[in-house]
């Protein structure tokens, strides 16, 4: 399953190692010096065309990117959860059982 992070922008979900609101976690030092590094180094995409809410941090193939999107934590989340809720229940839905024989 993939998720929407903004303008054409998805990501696989299985990817996804955390998924963080900008205003709260940018408190902590490590953070910002974090995203500071990542930014160095070319590990930054910015999705966003307004003002950014949260970060999305992916690692596949050993390397790591960190997504700047404009759509929040929470909203992110709430699809992700979706997601994974349809999943499952699509898989989940039972095959119906063959008609006994007379």
């Amino acid at each position: 399953m993939y998720l929407h992070l903004g303008q054409e922008t998805v990501v696989k979900m299985d990817s996804i190692v955390g998924i963080f609101d900008l205003d709260t976690s940018t408190i902590s030092k490590f953070t910002r010096d974090y995203l500071t590094q990542a930014e160095k180094s070319g590990k930054v995409v910015n999705v966003s065309m307004e003002l950014p809410k949260s970060f999305v941090v992916c690692a596949e193939k050993k390397r790591t990117t960190v997504y700047i999107s404009q759509i929040s934590s929470s909203t992110l989340l709430k699809r992700m959860d979706f997601l994974k809720t349809t999943e499952t229940n699509l898989i989940s839905i039972p095959k119906e059982a063959p008609a006994p024989e007379r």
